[in-house]
């Protein structure tokens, strides 16, 4: 049997196979972007340019620009060159275009916040940059009681809408799975402009340091469990929204890239794995994906996409409240009163 046909396409870009490098400090330099590409990734999304930095420029040139501007002539040195304010956003997209003419993958460009602001400029920039798409990661926690549930979605579509409209290269919207009814958030994405939904981003939870009495930062790396809920809903919307999926957190072997495929995901993204035991793992998984595939005689990753999506199963209700039902009653306790299957 000749080698599976691993090609798919993601946001209507052609790729050799599902497996995507994900936003993450493995895109901070160019030397890391081209150790991916040399790993074998099919693209790269680039770390994410957070809108406060974006913020942070916009005052720090206004300030430049305002300083002094009362005095004497001699106010005219204040002027700074261009490089004083240069705070991240214009490096940024710098590294991006350099990337762009370093490497033969696609490379994806993201935007982390929440409102439009200097959002749609920079996307703009992003797609002059050489960006073959850009990825909207909307990460919002409402502290307000007095926001409801609507007013934040509609801040979230808001973005959506402007920076789609404002670029001809195809959006993904990253989300967080919170919200009321999932399936028609995802559909007025859609709506809004978006090309493709990632599923989930994962949302910041600090810690508590005891000893000190400080809230503190503490990042946790996926592991392949956290792969469910994403895969859950991809297997829900599949067929019923006319999007591109990616799934993301979970992603560590090859058994997560098929999982996600059968879901109905077009690309799987990985960053915990290859932060973790090095970018060297994306061809071992690769590897293994062929041959899994050939074993049990797939001849193309767009011939399982979407089998095992509520569409396509046999028991559609394994999604749904019925399957809680058995899951519960499938334990009992033993005579010690410990559960068991």
């Amino acid at each position: 049997m000749s080698k599976p046909d691993l090609s798919t396409s993601y946001l209507g870009i052609k790729l050799a196979h599902p497996v995507v490098a994900s936003a993450s400090p493995l895109s901070y330099t160019l030397d890391g972007i081209r150790r991916l590409e040399d790993a074998g990734v099919a693209a790269v999304v680039m770390y994410s340019l957070f809108e406060e930095q974006i913020e942070q420029e916009s005052h720090a040139l206004h300030h430049y620009l305002e300083y002094g501007t009362h005095s004497y002539a001699e106010a005219l040195d204040y002027f700074p060159q261009p490089d004083q304010f240069n705070v991240g956003p214009h490096e940024y997209l710098e590294l991006l275009r350099k990337a762009k003419e370093a490497t033969q993958i696609p490379i994806m460009g993201s935007l982390n916040g929440v409102s439009s602001g200097g959002w749609i400029e920079y996307a703009r920039m992003m797609q002059e940059a050489g960006a073959d798409a850009i990825e909207l990661n909307l990460y919002y926690l409402p502290t307000d009681p007095t926001l409801t549930g609507l007013e934040v979605e509609e801040m979230y579509l808001d973005v959506v809408r402007d920076v789609s409209q404002s670029v001809t290269i195809p959006i993904a919207v990253k989300v967080g799975p919170y919200f009321s009814n999932f399936t028609h958030m995802a559909a007025r994405f859609v709506q809004a402009g978006a090309s493709g939904l990632v599923l989930f981003n994962r949302f910041y939870q600090p810690d508590f340091d005891l000893e000190h009495l400080e809230v503190t930062p503490n990042l946790v790396l996926s592991r392949a469990d956290e792969l469910r809920l994403p895969l859950t809903w991809i297997a829900i919307l599949y067929g019923r929204i006319q999007a591109d999926f990616a799934i993301t957190s979970g992603v560590h072997s090859h058994l997560e890239v098929l999982k996600g495929m059968m879901a109905g995901a077009k690309v799987v993204m990985m960053a915990s794995e290859l932060l973790k035991n090095g970018v060297e793992r994306v061809g071992a998984i690769l590897q293994d994906l062929q041959t899994w595939m050939q074993e049990h005689e797939y001849e193309s990753i767009r011939q399982m996409q979407g089998s095992m999506s509520q569409k396509h199963v046999a028991n559609p209700d394994a999604f749904e409240r019925g399957n809680y039902m058995k899951v519960l009653r499938s334990w009992r306790p033993d005579p010690t009163g410990r559960l068991v299957k």
